[in-house]
């Protein structure tokens, strides 16, 4: 036994101060390291143990003295850092200006609102869209779609959107009384089914091969088309039924779904990329450096800008690798990470709204005392100075202000999506990730086109929601052209017509046979010639343009196959 270590151990348990354990080994009549008839691990024991208990009262004498030293390493021993300001980065202060807003090619593109929407759902998504959903449905009696009918699919997504009918049965939506007439005026309930049954985004047969080593094979191909034509980083799509990648996060609004990491611009939330959250990799083990990996790619092809995320992604490493791509880091970061020096994590005897500052070659770190016993800490390389804001009350440092400023992109696009969502219930995870792709489009096609088309419609607030109004009947209106079928009820048939603008006019009352086909055929319609007034079917009627309809191109003097009616002469 040692001569104080008798002394030590009912201290070391009862948990006294760090200080009383300096007064005790301070003492001259204690000495804790004279060992009497012991072997020489146990001398080992309590030299380790003594220096812990220095190690830490030293740190606790510093903190209470206020003594501030030049330099501090970090918990692992690999960074230096020092209170000396670092010079500004000459790789960002030097970099050629970046033009703000969309690219040349955007603006050229954005003619008109359905051409801003087609930027990103483009012909080589439509076409892979339908090669798939054709080849599912060959050999049914389905008809094969062609891309006149996926627009208009697409166009009654985004419109039942507008009308806030997510959580809306689709009967409801085309029931004649209280849904909407453009919904029937577009296509049948029966059709719209068909196509959501047979919408399909990859090849089915190859399928099963590609699944064993990739869990997105069903919908891969489509979104990276998608994407490749495409800052802050997480939200949750909604999703209930069988997936092998669902997540469960309690603190977000759809606690289950699927996972998508996301970079969008920080000022207009325009989605830059989308990459899903798969889960663990095939191989089965866990994946290290998760928020590097998922930061690194979404940036990808971006230089010059700078990158807002949480602290489940900010690590000192990412913001070196960042700076590689002329791109700097501004983020929360997590105590524990082993680049960060005691000093700036500890907050014992520190004052409410102090804050202080670590610097490296490429990096600032600030702790933040928001209130009594708690620190916020911040990693950045945008930010080289100490810049406190002392005109406020809570004294916050410069680099909090601007990471509250650009903290909010994703959220605010996963709240803005949410308003006007085409999102419809469904069991397959891959409609459901279309449905996000919808969304996500759309969005960021009003975006481009508020940016190109500053004058549109100003002073409204609800310019994105008849943006989106638009550019759904936009999508719909090739579809009504060339239907042939017309609706029973008498509001959606004179939507159809009005959207039209041929020369047919709506009829009032029930419908009635035509007067030009035989009477065997009973062909029921509502159309009535605008010069004699007879009931004429769709198949006895001729099409004109207002300019000739007005002139009477249509007449038999003009036109010998054309009856005076204007009906054709074959179908008499």
């Amino acid at each position: 036994e040692t001569s104080g270590l008798q002394e030590l151990v009912p201290l070391l348990d009862m948990g006294l101060k760090h200080r009383a354990l300096h007064g005790m080994l301070a003492n001259p009549d204690v000495a804790p390291f004279e060992v009497i008839d012991k072997p020489d691990e146990v001398q080992n024991w309590v030299l380790i143990d003594h220096l812990m208990v220095i190690h830490k009262v030293r740190e606790c004498d510093y903190m209470e003295s206020d003594v501030y030293p030049d330099t501090f390493s970090s918990k692992n021993g690999e960074i230096v850092w020092s209170i000396a300001e670092r010079n500004e980065l000459r790789c960002l202060r030097s970099s050629p200006h970046q033009p703000v807003g969309p690219t040349l090619e955007a603006r050229e593109g954005a003619r008109d609102i359905l051409s801003s929407f087609l930027l990103f759902f483009t012909s080589n998504v439509e076409r892979l869209i339908l090669l798939a959903s054709n080849h599912q449905s060959a050999g049914s009696a389905s008809k094969p779609m062609d891309e006149i009918d996926l627009r208009a699919y697409v166009g009654l997504l985004i419109l039942a959107g507008v009308y806030r009918s997510r959580g809306e049965a689709l009967a409801s939506l085309w029931e004649p009384e209280c849904g909407r007439a453009i919904f029937r005026a577009t296509m049948s309930l029966k059709t719209f089914y068909r196509r959501s049954v047979m919408l399909r985004f990859d090849d089915r047969e190859t399928r099963a091969s590609r699944s064993a080593t990739d869990k997105l094979a069903a919908f891969r191909e489509f979104l990276f088309s998608h994407i490749d034509n495409l800052l802050s980083f997480l939200f949750q799509l909604l999703f209930s039924g069988r997936c092998s990648f669902k997540q469960y996060i309690p603190n977000k609004p759809a606690k289950y779904g699927l996972k998508l990491w996301v970079a969008c611009d920080a000022r207009t939330s325009y989605a830059w990329r989308v990459q899903p959250y798969m889960g663990k990799p095939t191989s089965g083990g866990r994946e290290k450096n998760l928020g590097s990996r998922v930061v690194l790619d979404l940036v990808q092809g971006l230089e010059h800008r700078h990158v807002t995320c949480d602290n489940f992604f900010t690590s000192y490493p990412l913001a070196t690798e960042l700076l590689k791509h002329n791109n700097t880091l501004l983020g929360t970061i997590r105590s524990n990470k082993p680049e960060l020096p005691p000093e700036l994590t500890s907050v014992r005897g520190r004052e409410v709204f102090s804050s202080r500052f670590a610097f490296t070659d490429v990096a600032t770190l600030v702790s933040y005392v928001p209130r009594k016993n708690r620190n916020v800490l911040l990693l950045s390389t945008r930010h080289s100075t100490v810049e406190i804001c002392h005109e406020r009350k809570n004294k916050k440092p410069r680099i909090i202000l601007d990471y509250n400023g650009t903290k909010g992109g994703v959220d605010n696009l996963d709240k803005l999506l949410a308003t006007y969502s085409c999102r419809r219930m469904t069991k397959r995870w891959p409609m459901a990730m279309f449905h996000n792709v919808i969304d996500v489009s759309a969005y960021n096609a009003y975006v481009i086109w508020r940016e190109t088309h500053p004058d549109w419609m100003p002073g409204k607030r609800n310019r994105r929601r008849l943006f989106l109004e638009q550019l759904g009947k936009d999508l719909i209106r090739p579809l009504i052209l060339r239907r042939k079928g017309v609706p029973r009820t008498k509001d959606a048939y004179d939507l159809m017509v009005s959207m039209r603008g041929d020369s047919r006019i709506a009829a009032d009352g029930k419908r009635k046979r035509c007067q030009i086909c035989p009477r065997s055929k009973d062909a029921k319609t509502r159309t009535s010639c605008k010069g004699c007034g007879k009931y004429i079917c769709g198949g006895c009627t001729v099409p004109l343009c207002p300019v000739c309809s007005e002139r009477g191109d249509g007449d038999s003097d003009s036109d010998p196959a054309v009856t005076a009616c204007g009906v054709k002469r074959s179908n008499l």
